[in-house]
């Protein structure tokens, strides 16, 4: 087993490939989280002898094939190795199909780790550990050195078809993207210059943070370069992560322009590059009225026997998005969502959330470190990123939630339910908190630190809960299930507490108290999941200052600042701010006045459409009021609280080329960022608000903790995400080179040095 190697692969990922079999079973049950797992697998290294060998590193090539990976352990003087697993519950309950698994990832490390030491047998072992319990549960068996290399070599050679397969592919994608050429007979003002800064970031494997305007063409411009850079910088996988499902259909778009597939086309001869779309769960599944597992679901019953068939089929069409995933999997009668799973292993692009990278149990991140892959990054709207990534390492509990199961549960669960209950009642008369706040308003309180009771409650809770389900899995109510999960996440979220999060308490009422685990300085969970790409792109009209989004997003000391120029010229937008007008909250009523005859005013001169943002859906209410009574000319339509997709398309469908209008919209909300209205679908934007967060308890908090390790608490806490937003909004106006429109700044506090300073430099404000 010395040959070398011309396609590798990981022990795991073999044994995923060639043991798998029978059902997809994905029914709730209360698994170990992979914390508990590496603690297990610890504690059982801890109670074998010091001969034992923990987390060995082994690897063979078998006929071209390379296979690697790290054994849990071995015991030389036993010669016994080890695979080790956590579980909760009673052990019998195990499927067939995994231990079978297990079974396989055990043998081929066997043969690996004989073939190495020249052992001529071995005695495996399973070793399940209760995480509850701590009882170890071993099952053993011995094995010659000549019977696991057989096995060994059988497991490859089922995999060794699919990854020449594999390698043919990964030949001809780069050499299709070693000629790749840009799709357009030339390139955008800036554009270039985006490209050039991308190209060189993926050569050094640094991380670049840019700045580039709208309608330079980004998409197209950081995905050219990082593919012309994958063949020369040896990239397995690039992912293109989006903030909202519009950046997804952006980036497909743009791969299609590049050559990179035929979307719907099944008999198109597919590009040399794979393309994946990532869909939500809720929104890929086919029967969202039925459990996961193969009695309940025709699409997970046989899922790993049809598997192999149906990732065929994909691979060879090549073009992966969300609808011509679902075709293959009808067509091979398993699961759209699962197979997307599989296919995010074998697949060259992935487009999908930012979730799948930076979230504590991201898919691409998980398989990029199994896989050892060197994969590109690019973030777009990476703007975003700070609040998206807070509100991925934060967590709450609903005391409602409590009450309402506490009347339900079952008689085994009385006692530490209770006792949460207990903690409940003791936290809000601690904290001194009368019923309510303000009319209208929770009584709201930063605690200093974490309640330590209620965390201990909580993890007795949790684990009288996932013990009693793992021997009662019929129990598994969705009451149980969602107070189980809130639980495991507020105490995962607690064992990592520190200045980069606070915990607070909101009292609604009597027993309607939410204590929240927030997450205020993301940098800390995210620094390595940057320091675990090759390259990341971060991108977005609207990232100065660059040390705000360094510090926040924990990018790597050695990241590079790049700001390429506007293509707009000044002429194109007429900026005005209003100076005699005040949106301060003492000022809102006063301020309704000139507002409406701005917007009438402006109106009057070019009929149209205009976008207006206010801070607050009260303020916006009462400033369109006021607009229809004194000119109910004007055509009016106008953003709801809670608005569902169907009806925000309805809104932005109102804006046609030649119509006219105001529409009223929330600053920062679904209206203000993401959203292309070129041309006459948009002559002009009103913004009544700086954008500042309300200066409330929490973002006074947020200020004070940003303050003392950053040193800028207003700026980090206040003026910079608000002005973000503003900037944003305004960038609806001028989408391409021929658009004119006009921005109304409508507060004072526009006018300030300071304040034009972070504002865009090719703007001519009057």
């Amino acid at each position: 087993m010395s040959e070398v190697a011309s396609y590798r692969v990981a022990v795991r990922a073999l044994c995923d490939f060639t043991a798998r079999e029978g059902d997809l079973d994905h029914r709730f049950t209360p698994a170990p989280s992979a914390r508990e797992g590496i603690d297990g697998h610890a504690r059982v290294a801890r109670r074998r002898g010091q001969s034992y060998e923990a987390e060995l590193p082994l690897s063979a090539c078998c006929e071209g094939l390379r296979v690697s990976g790290r054994a849990d352990g071995f015991d030389p003087v036993a010669n016994q190795l080890e695979e080790v697993k956590t579980h909760r519950g009673r052990l019998e309950r195990m499927a067939d199909n995994q231990r079978a698994l297990h079974w396989a990832q055990v043998s081929v490390y066997g043969a690996l780790l004989c073939a190495e030491r020249r052992l001529d047998s071995l005695t495996l072992a399973l070793v399940y550990l209760d995480i509850t319990t701590g009882r170890e549960t071993v099952l053993t068996r011995k094995a010659s050195a000549t019977e696991l290399q057989v096995f060994f070599a059988t497991q490859c050679r089922r995999f060794l078809a699919w990854a020449a397969q594999e390698a043919r592919h990964r030949e001809r994608r780069d050499a299709g993207l070693g000629e790749l050429a840009f799709p357009h007979d030339a390139f955008r003002p800036g554009q270039r210059d985006l490209a050039e800064s991308v190209y060189k970031a993926a050569s050094t494997g640094r991380c670049l943070l840019v700045q580039a305007p709208t309608g330079i063409g980004k998409t197209v411009g950081t995905l050219f370069p990082l593919l012309k850079a994958m063949p020369r910088q040896g990239l397995d996988r690039v992912a293109f992560l989006t903030m909202k499902t519009p950046g997804r259909r952006l980036a497909l778009d743009a791969l299609v322009v590049l050559g990179s597939g035929a979307p719907g086309s099944p008999d198109v001869v597919p590009a040399p590059l794979r393309v994946l779309e990532l869909t939500a769960r809720d929104k890929a599944c086919e029967y969202p009225d039925r459990a996961c597992h193969g009695e309940a679901c025709p699409l997970a019953a046989g899922f790993y026997d049809r598997l192999p068939a149906a990732r065929q089929a994909a691979v060879a069409r090549g073009w992966l998005d969300r609808e011509a995933l679902r075709e293959v999997a009808l067509a091979h009668g398993v699961c759209p969502y699962y197979l997307g799973q599989e296919l995010a292993r074998w697949c060259d692009v992935v487009v999908g959330d930012v979730n799948h990278w930076f979230d504590a149990n991201a898919l691409l991140h998980g398989l990029s470190r199994a896989n050892g892959w060197r994969l590109g990054l690019l973030v777009d709207e990476a703007h975003n990123l700070v609040e998206r990534a807070r509100g991925m390492y934060s967590a709450e509990l609903d005391q409602r939630r409590l009450a309402r199961l506490r009347r339900e549960a079952p008689m085994a669960l009385k006692r530490p339910l209770a006792r949460l209950a207990r903690q409940w009642q003791a936290l809000v008369k601690e904290a001194g908190m009368s019923e309510a706040g303000e009319p209208g308003r929770p009584a709201y309180r930063v605690l200093d630190g974490l309640p330590d009771g209620m965390v201990a409650a909580l993890q007795g809770g949790a684990s009288a809960i996932t013990e009693h389900l793992g021997e009662h899995p019929d129990q598994a109510s969705l009451a149980l299930q969602e107070l189980l999960f809130e639980a495991l996440a507020f105490t995962c979220l607690a064992e990592s507490f520190d200045a980069h999060s606070l915990c607070d308490l909101a009292r609604h009422g009597r027993g309607r108290a939410v204590l929240g685990l927030r997450n205020l300085v993301p940098a800390d969970f995210l620094a390595p999941r940057f320091a675990a790409a090759q390259s990341a792109v971060l991108f977005s009209a609207t990232l100065s200052p660059a040390h705000y989004h360094r510090d926040l997003l924990g990018l790597p000391a050695t990241t590079v600042w790049r700001e390429v120029a506007s293509p707009f010229a000044a002429e194109q937008l007429e900026v005005r701010i209003r100076t005699d007008i005040s949106t301060r909250l003492r000022d809102r009523q006063a301020s309704l006045a000139p507002i409406v005859a701005e917007l009438a005013d402006q109106y009057r001169r070019r009929p149209g459409h205009y976008l207006a943002f206010f801070s607050s859906f009260a303020y916006l209410e009462a400033a369109m009021a006021r607009l229809q009574e004194a000119h109910p000319e004007i055509p009016v339509r106008a953003q709801t609280r809670g608005m569902r997709e169907a009806s925000r398309d309805a809104f932005l469908a109102g804006f046609t080329p030649g119509g006219q209008g105001i529409g009223f919209a929330v600053l920062g909300g679904a209206f203000a960022e993401g959203i292309d209205l070129p041309g006459e679908r948009l002559v002009g934007a009103f913004i009544a608000t700086l954008g500042l967060p309300p200066f409330d308890d929490f973002n006074e908090a947020l200020k004070g903790r940003l303050a003392a390790r950053f040193g800028l608490g207003d700026d980090y806490a206040y003026r910079i995400p608000g002005l973000i937003k503003v900037v944003q909004a305004a960038g609806r106006v001028i989408r391409g080179p021929d658009d004119e429109g006009t921005v109304v700044l409508m507060d004072d506090r526009f006018a300030r040095r300071e304040v034009k300073a972070r504002l865009p430099g090719w703007w001519a404000i009057e």
